[in-house]
C-alpha cells in the first residue's frame, strides 16, 4: 500500500470522527468547550502532518526512482 493511500485513509477517518464529534458538541454539547477546542486543534495537526509527511515521503520515493532509470544525477 503506497503512502499516500494510507494518507488518505487516515485523514479521511480523522475527518469523519470529527465531523460526528462536531455534530454531537452542536446538539447535545458532549463534552467541554476547551476539551473541544484542544481535539479540534490535535484533529487539525493530525490531519497536516499526516499530508504532509506523506507528500514528503512520495517526493523521496519518485526522486529515488528517478535517479535508479538514470534521469537525475
Amino acid at each position: 500500500m503506497n503512502a499516500m493511500k494510507i494518507a488518505s485513509i487516515i485523514v479521511a477517518l480523522v475527518v469523519a470522527l470529527y465531523a460526528i464529534l462536531l455534530l454531537a458538541q452542536l446538539w447535545a454539547s458532549v463534552v467541554s468547550t476547551t476539551l473541544f477546542l484542544k481535539i479540534t486543534v490535535t484533529a487539525v495537526v493530525v490531519v497536516i502532518a499526516t499530508l504532509g509527511l506523506a507528500m514528503l515521503y512520495r517526493e523521496y520515493i519518485e526522486e529515488k526512482s528517478m535517479k535508479d532509470d538514470m534521469y537525475l544525477d
